[in-house]
């Protein structure tokens, strides 16, 4: 090797080595320091919800910078103990604000720890991110530095107001504590159940096992039966417990949990054997690969961090956001000036002697809490998403817990509402919302939600005393047992009703006398609190619901006028024209000249019948026409297109018949039931005296139209009714009655061929039954009234209490046979159509038909003008087709007659052929002319047809 070699080697082994050094230097001059940024929590250290919380914090941080090496700041954790205790909890956050100076505060536990230090976080604009407080009241505060990482509660009342609507029931009890926590949700929950009676129980968080029986006993005592329940998790599992004890956890009854009590279940290993059948509504978390390995390596970092905990902690959805507060915080930090760390000092009065006076002010807040706005990422709880510092919310699981499993039985979400777990498809029908619940008392059966106590009190329903109408309602008291009884057709409508009502109710009835019949004062022992209720024939009027509520009517609404019919058969001599209408009339006419004129068209030609004079064979068209009115045409029809034509036209004339004949009976009938009076102002102008049922409110009404005191009187049963109108207003009766549709109905029942019902004269609301104000049951028996009247079980009380189906069949309904209209045009205008068209289409055919065996004619150019043509083809027209099969028959028939036994002329019998110069239509024209010759020989003789008759014919009609 020469020296030449030696010296370049050297060379560049020392250039490497100086680009490694330089490479070193430049990474490591470019390489900047990380910056510490201090972040405080205050938390419950002694609870073993915090210190799940507290690793799973320490995880997020791990993992953060381990995925993000390179990223230029560390947060640094400043742990204090807020040792559940409110004033405590403010102490730990001002210490870490004053003394530690920290950025941030992650904190407190509770909700009620929550209000100082968020006004404390507003004051120095240092931001508080609180993973578990969820109260809604918190928000009110209005601080720019409150963060909630969690979800408010009042975000679960739609989901547990869903639950409550698919099983319909209609009044829940509330049962909360008397803290932030408890009393935040309410007003969100009452408004998201506003269609269902929301009452409420309050326990006080430092209430003692007596008085939470206490207050169990008397929740107890009440009608209603579902509970939804929401407290902090340890206290509520403790009301559960004394549920059970006094067995408020069996068949029948309904509990509702809470998001906050359901993801604490199995808190602390507790036993779900207290819970059994409960449902409730649970904050969703998607499972993922990420999870499950988070569950992993925090089970074995809580038992490295907390050695000495006995229990058997569970990962809750708290601990999962408190992770992915960690993550979002790390990342705002990432995203912020951390050049401006440092606090002002705060330039208050000389005289705050406190350390509040002289609290700081963080310039780096408002930068931070803008930068944790904008934060998005998919975390291990779902969705990370702030909408004005609060994350939003997404599903919810409706759960049910049956052994020691937690059954998903639907899902909610603020789009799709209510989902069953498994279609994963919304549907209108309530039962296919959820899946199979398993309620308490391990019962399939859904619970109604409303029961009556053993120890309470039976609904108490007043019932009227009538004179008369006892079909309407009839009460009877046993004078032995002093028990009162009530049947009719009010009070079967009112206990149907209540059978379909999701919950049991007792009727107990009571009889109202009274010596008016007004109803008024029977509706305000209702009002006054005598009864719960009033069941009867009660009209629901303007003034009576100022005092009550009225169901939806179960009756024809309407007050009416009740009249005697009059026979007045045969007066009219003109009512045989008014089945039909002008119009129907006159298309029938002309269809009947139209057929005549086809049928004329078809046979002339080819049948004797409509051959003749012209007069003949005008009437002879007119007479076949007409005749298919009563099918007595006695003409042949050889022709097959007339015939074609004749089926249609029968086929018409069939119905048009049938029909003429229904509606002439039917108004026939309607002047049998004509009534005598039809106008209000008739009977008033006449002077006639006119009957309402004693009583009632029509009275008021007649006098408001315009009858005097003297032509009104009244009447209190349908016997009085019929006795005072067979009299008539001359022997000291009425002319007609008023009463409401219901009770007029109930007089027709038994003289429905006496009487009839004309329209309405002035509206009322019909029949309801009276509850007090604001009672849930009166928006219930409405909805079972509804069903009622849809169904088939409304029919079947009518007809026996009014015999309906019987008196269908024996009596006409008057508004009907009163309301008979006219058939007209358009009822049959299919039928003229197709006859149109039938005769329309064989025009054509033997149109076609007949220009074709005559192109001879047409094509002839020696006939001269069109006009000469047109007149060949209606001299042929007008003359007998004898290539038709039926004149066929006939000169056969001649031509062997004894009579007709004569050599053939030679005219006939020879004809020789024609000179093939000579032109066709001067050949047509002359074997013309020579038949016709040779028919004038043959008719010197008379011969005879078929039928032994002489067929002379002479005149243009042969």
């Amino acid at each position: 090797m020469t020296n030449t070699t030696k010296t370049r080697n050297t060379f560049l082994t020392y250039f490497v080595l100086f680009l490694s050094g330089f490479v070193l230097i430049e990474v490591g001059l470019g390489q900047s320091p990380t910056s510490e940024i201090k972040i405080g929590v205050a938390l419950d250290l002694k609870t073993t919800f915090s210190k799940i919380c507290l690793t799973s914090i320490n995880i997020s941080l791990s993992d953060f910078y381990k995925d993000h090496p390179n990223y230029r700041t560390r947060l640094s954790l400043h742990v204090r103990d807020s040792m559940e205790d409110v004033v405590q909890a403010s102490a730990a956050a001002l210490d870490l604000i004053k003394n530690e100076q920290v950025s941030a505060i992650i904190g407190p536990r509770s909700s009620m720890q929550a209000e100082f230090m968020i006004r404390m976080a507003n004051k120095s604009q240092v931001p508080i991110i609180t993973f578990s407080a969820t109260s809604p009241l918190l928000t009110s505060i209005k601080s720019p530095y409150f963060v909630r990482a969690t979800l408010d509660d009042s975000c679960q009342v739609e989901a547990i107001a869903a639950v409550v609507n698919s099983f319909g029931w209609r009044s829940v009890v509330a049962i909360y504590v008397d803290n932030e926590l408890g009393k935040g949700i309410m007003h969100s929950l009452s408004d998201a159940l506003h269609d269902v009676d929301v009452q409420r129980s309050v326990i006080s968080t430092e209430a003692s096992d007596d008085q939470i029986l206490k207050e169990l006993y008397k929740l107890k005592t009440r009608q209603t039966r579902v509970f939804v329940i929401h407290m902090a998790s340890t206290f509520g599992f403790r009301v559960l417990e004394k549920a059970k004890k006094i067995g408020m956890l069996e068949e029948g009854y309904v509990w509702l949990l809470s998001n906050g009590m359901t993801n604490m279940m199995r808190h602390n290993g507790r036993s779900l054997e207290t819970m059994q059948g409960v449902i409730g509504v649970r904050s969703h978390v998607p499972r993922s690969k990420e999870l499950e390995d988070f569950r992993l390596r925090w089970k074995r970092q809580f038992k490295k961090e907390n050695p000495s905990t006995k229990d058997e902690a569970e990962l809750n959805v708290f601990a999962l956001w408190a992770y992915d507060s960690m993550t979002a915080l790390a990342m705002a930090v990432e995203k912020t000036n951390t050049k401006n760390m440092r606090y002002d000092s705060f330039s208050g009065s000389s005289n705050n002697m406190t350390d509040l006076g002289t609290l700081g002010v963080s310039r780096y807040g408002p930068s931070l809490v803008e930068a944790l706005s904008d934060i998005e990422f998919k975390g291990l709880a779902g969705e990370f998403k702030l909408l004005n510092r609060q994350l939003v919310a997404s599903t919810f699981e409706i759960i049910n817990v049956v052994g020691n499993e937690e059954r998903i039985i639907g899902t909610w979400t603020p789009r799709d509402g209510l989902m069953n777990a498994n279609s994963k498809k919304t549907t209108s029908f309530s039962k296919e919302r959820l899946r199979a619940v398993i309620w308490p008392g391990s019962s399939y059966v859904v619970p109604k939600g409303w029961e009556v106590p053993t120890d309470g009190k039976k609904i108490k329903v007043g019932v009227p005393a009538k004179k008369g109408f006892f079909n309407f309602v009839e009460v009877t008291t046993d004078p032995i047992s002093n028990l009162t009884t009530a049947k009719g057709y009010a009070i079967d409508i009112f206990e149907a009703a209540l059978k379909k009502l999701p919950y049991s109710v007792i009727p107990q009835y009571y009889r109202y006398d009274s010596s008016d019949d007004n109803y008024n004062e029977l509706v305000y022992q209702v009002y006054n609190g005598t009864w719960d209720a009033v069941v009867g024939d009660i009209t629901i009027t303007a003034h009576r619901s100022q005092y009550v509520d009225f169901t939806l009517p179960y009756t024809e609404s309407g007050v009416s006028m009740l009249v005697p019919l009059r026979d007045n058969e045969n007066k009219n001599t003109w009512v045989f024209l008014k089945p039909w209408s002008l119009d129907l009339w006159i298309t029938t006419g002309c269809f009947f000249v139209l057929i005549g004129f086809i049928v004329w068209l078809f046979e002339h030609r080819v049948n004797s019948d409509f051959r003749g004079p012209p007069h003949h064979q005008i009437g002879t068209s007119f007479w076949f026409s007409f005749s298919t009115m009563v099918f007595a045409h006695r003409e042949k029809v050889v022709s097959n297109l007339a015939r074609f034509v004749v089926i249609v036209w029968c086929f018409v004339v069939l119905v048009l018949t049938q029909s003429y004949t229904a509606n002439l009976t039917s108004f026939l009938t309607v002047q049998r039931l004509e009534p005598r009076s039809t106008s209000v102002n008739d009977l008033i102008r006449n002077g006639e005296s006119v009957g309402f049922q004693h009583g009632a409110f029509v009275k008021d009404n007649l006098k408001g139209l315009g009858f005097l005191e003297s032509q009104l009187k009244s009447f209190g049963s349908a016997e009085e009714c019929d006795e005072l109108l067979s009299k008539g207003t001359s022997k000291g009766g009425i002319a007609a009655a008023f009463d409401e549709m219901a009770y007029l109905k109930a007089i027709l029942s038994k003289y429905c061929s006496k009487y009839a019902v004309v329209e309405p004269s002035f509206k009322t609301a019909g029949f309801g039954f009276a509850f007090p104000k604001n009672s849930p049951m009166t928006g219930d028996v409405s909805r079972a009234i509804l069903n009622l009247t849809q169904g088939e079980e409304m029919g079947g009380i009518e007809n026996k209490w009014f015999n309906r189906l019987s008196l269908a069949s024996e009596c006409p309904d008057p508004k009907t046979a009163l309301s008979s209209n006219r058939l007209s045009l358009s009822s049959f205008w299919g039928l003229f159509l197709i006859a149109g068209i039938a005769s329309f289409l064989t025009f054509l055919i033997f149109v076609g038909h007949f220009l074709y065996e005559n192109r001879l004619t047409l094509c002839d150019n020696s006939e001269g003008s069109m006009w000469r043509k047109l007149t060949s083809l209606f001299t042929i027209f007008d003359e007998k087709d004898r290539k038709s099969h039926t004149f066929k028959n006939s000169a056969v028939h001649n031509v062997s007659s004894p009579i007709t036994q004569c050599t053939p002329s030679p005219s006939i019998v020879q004809i020789r052929p024609w000179p093939r110069s000579m032109s066709l239509n001067r050949e047509f024209e002359l074997r013309r002319s020579s038949f016709f010759m040779s028919e004038e020989r043959l008719t010197t003789q008379p011969k005879h047809n078929v039928d032994g008759e002489s067929d002379i014919e002479s005149g243009p009609g042969r």
